[in-house]
């Protein structure tokens, strides 16, 4: 979002689509530099969630006996570098939560991605993990040994008042023997460019987004909808749906489907 908003690069993808607002409207992390020039070219969904996870031999199973326990957590999650939206909102979510991994002699593992992070919990370097891309087939298998927390009420609230991050369940048994449980939305990729970018230009970017869906879906049919990590069938009209304002040109493609 940066890079575009400064005008860097024309066009980026960046997810979750939610965290956009902040950058459009100067809040959070943004509040010294917003971008209100930020203009959406369509999204890609994909239904994911940031979770917090803990190895079930802490016997931990909530936020509260993780306070109280205070245990020496050796931590994996993203980078908190002011870019990595994971390592933003695990950041975010564990102070407000009042947990603090260094503090109580504790660990940080940080990586860029989800796949270094996972590995640390699998390879037994980490204990912890604060992370998205649920729909990778690691967490099942991580997940039969892994307490996931629900995230507070009062945190969940106080993040999107804040930065208007929004809230979601996952499901029971989504990872295995889990109940259903709420923590922070992470869903959806967002296309993004600047208001000054061509009219037609944007128009070709969302008539390919919308018209050429069935390449995107080809990759991922062999998987289920919902461990998939694009959330298929792809439905235009809902893909021109964005949290931040169309681009003009855009909205011209979307305005002219019928409705689905």
């Amino acid at each position: 979002m940066r890079a575009v908003g400064r005008g860097e690069v024309h066009v980026a993808m960046t997810t979750p689509t939610a965290f956009a607002v902040a950058a459009l409207e100067g809040r959070g992390g943004y509040a010294d530099e917003s971008f209100p020039d930020l203009r959406a070219l369509g999204v890609v969904p994909q239904r994911d969630r940031l979770v917090v996870a803990v190895h079930q031999d802490l016997g931990i199973h909530t936020f509260a006996e993780l306070r109280e326990s205070k245990p020496a957590l050796r931590l994996a999650t993203s980078v908190n570098d002011g870019v990595n939206h994971v390592g933003l909102a695990a950041h975010e979510v564990l102070t407000r939560s009042g947990v603090d991994i260094t503090g109580w002699g504790g660990e940080l593992l940080e990586d860029e991605r989800p796949f270094e992070s996972l590995d640390h919990v699998r390879e037994g370097r980490a204990n912890a993990i604060v992370h998205e891309a649920v729909m990778l087939p690691p967490w099942q298998e991580l997940g039969r040994f892994m307490n996931f927390l629900e995230v507070e009420q009062d945190v969940l609230d106080g993040l999107y008042e804040d930065f208007a991050w929004p809230a979601a369940v996952v499901d029971d048994d989504y990872f295995p023997g889990c109940r259903a449980f709420r923590t922070l939305d992470f869903s959806d990729f967002l296309v993004l460019t600047r208001a000054d970018l061509a009219d037609d230009l944007a128009y070709a970017i969302a008539w390919v987004l919308g018209e050429t869906r069935h390449v995107i879906e080809g990759q991922y049919r062999h998987l289920a909808p919902e461990r998939s990590p694009v959330t298929y069938p792809l439905d235009p009209v809902t893909m021109g749906e964005t949290p931040v304002p169309l681009h003009p040109g855009a909205a011209r493609y979307y305005n002219a489907l019928p409705a689905s």
